[in-house]
């Protein structure tokens, strides 16, 4: 199995979502495709969550770990 990119993954569940939402594809098709989707929302998750403790490290000051909500206006 190729390794994607979290955005790769990101387009890819988007695209599943679609073509789900369209709701003109055979059961069978549809199951699968659900399934390809929560795998990938496994794997989104699981690099969020690996970007979200790099950040802490990143923050960690005198052994503590600061941790501080992210806002958009923050950029």
């Amino acid at each position: 199995m190729k390794i994607k990119s979290f955005e790769d993954s990101v387009k890819e569940l988007e695209d599943l979502i679609e073509d789900l939402e369209k709701g003109d594809i055979p059961l069978e098709e549809a199951i699968k495709k659900f399934e390809a989707g929560i795998s990938l929302i496994k794997y989104c998750n699981k690099k969020l969550d690996e970007a979200e403790r790099k950040i802490e490290i990143v923050l960690k000051d005198d052994n503590e770990v600061k941790t501080a909500p992210f806002h958009e206006k923050d950029q």
